[in-house]
């Protein structure tokens, strides 16, 4: 029954909530708008609705649009130089988990005395200084469902010098804005990895060993969600309802990681787009999703839950195998079950080098499994989800 709950995020979640941010109190004088090197937030009309809103709070602005998907330890850092050189005082991040990622980052350091911000990064390579400055005031407005990291303290940043993709950790955004009128216009292969990602965030904190009767609530609810209304807002992206609870479920995503801890499926993925880049986090996890799960299913692991999540997603179960046949039918519904490693270029001579990279990078994710994985069954785990 332990847990701690302290998540100082305001929320605005809804259908027209962007539309409100002026109504709240200025958050500074001049805004960092961070936003992401494509066209979505032009396309979907989001950055128009901000530029406004900031109009009528009567505050300056200027735009970093550097960002890409897997942001980089150099793109998040000219943005810190760009924040700072314009004398910015507060950040507003808008778009997808990578840019949330990347302001909630910048925001961190642009106020630090020294350092880059790969000097903050607490695992491998990284420098492992702590933050002394105070954060920026920062709002995060996500237009996808992917990440949660509207509502979290954390980011994921790589580093293309090392190949390391590893958590940064900086403070909660002041205000989040979730509002589904925003993605509608996201791609159908993309909702998918997204919906996905959120899936897979409430699914590992399920059987984490930091599971807790919050946390259960939480993630339950969100699988259920998903597992109803993914596949239609993929098939149907112009469904609001749909878009409206599969962002419900991402946002539930974030409070999970706010009161448990997902397990290791995320740090074997981060070294797979570690090295490859180009893959979306969400489909790396698709791939390994059915071999992942299957372990500790076989394990015996964690049975009951698998069974919960199972009849979660609307399956009358009653063995953990079951979680598994709801899985591959959610992945088959949504248009992703035949994703392929080789596809970007993956090799299995790679995974030997991807085992390390999970433990040193992220294997602090290690510890939550529900049991442990050797090093030869991280490799399974690849070798077992290659196509």
């Amino acid at each position: 029954m332990a847990f701690t709950w302290h998540v100082p995020t305001k929320v605005l979640f809804g259908a027209g909530k962007l539309g409100e941010l002026h109504k709240e109190i200025p958050f500074g004088k001049k805004a960092l708008i961070v936003i992401s090197n494509g066209r979505s937030t032009k396309t979907n009309g989001s950055l128009d609705k901000l530029l406004e809103e900031l109009k009528i709070w009567g505050v300056e602005s200027v735009i970093f649009n550097k960002i890409g998907a897997n942001p980089t330890e150099p793109a998040t850092q000219e943005g810190v130089e760009f924040g700072r050189e314009n004398n910015c005082d507060f950040v507003i991040g808008l778009g997808g988990g990578s840019v949330l990622d990347a302001a909630k980052t910048i925001a961190a350091v642009i106020p630090q005395k020294s350092g880059r911000v790969w000097d903050f990064i607490l695992f491998g390579t990284g420098g492992k200084q702590p933050l002394t400055e105070k954060m920026l005031p920062y709002i995060a407005i996500t237009t996808s469902a992917g990440t949660g990291s509207e509502v979290d303290a954390g980011a994921v940043i790589t580093n293309p010098a090392t190949n390391e993709k590893t958590a940064f950790f900086g403070k909660f955004p002041d205000l989040a804005i979730v509002d589904p009128l925003y993605m509608l216009t996201v791609p159908k292969h993309f909702t998918a990895y997204q919906g996905f990602d959120a899936f897979f965030h409430n699914a590992e904190g399920y059987i984490s060993n930091a599971c807790n009767e919050m946390s259960a609530m939480i993630e339950l609810t969100a699988i259920e969600k998903l597992a109803k209304y993914l596949p239609i807002a993929v098939n149907d992206g112009k469904n609001l309802e749909a878009r409206t609870q599969v962002a419900f479920a991402n946002t539930l995503g974030g409070f999970s990681m706010d009161v448990c801890v997902c397990t290791s499926e995320h740090s074997l993925e981060h070294a797979l787009s570690a090295y490859h880049p180009e893959l979306p986090h969400g489909a790396g996890l698709i791939m390994l999703s059915v071999a992942y799960f299957s372990h500790f299913v076989e394990k015996h692991a964690c049975d009951e839950k698998f069974i919960d999540m199972a009849r979660a997603m609307g399956k009358n179960a009653t063995k953990a195998e079951d979680f598994i046949d709801a899985l591959k039918e959610m992945q088959a519904a949504c248009g992703v079950d035949n994703l392929k490693m080789s596809d970007y270029g993956i090799t299995p001579d790679e995974f030997p080098k991807m085992v390390k990279n999970t433990r040193e990078a992220m294997g602090f994710l290690l510890r939550f499994d529900p049991v442990a994985l050797s090093d030869e069954d991280m490799l399974n785990i690849y070798q077992k989800s290659y196509r």
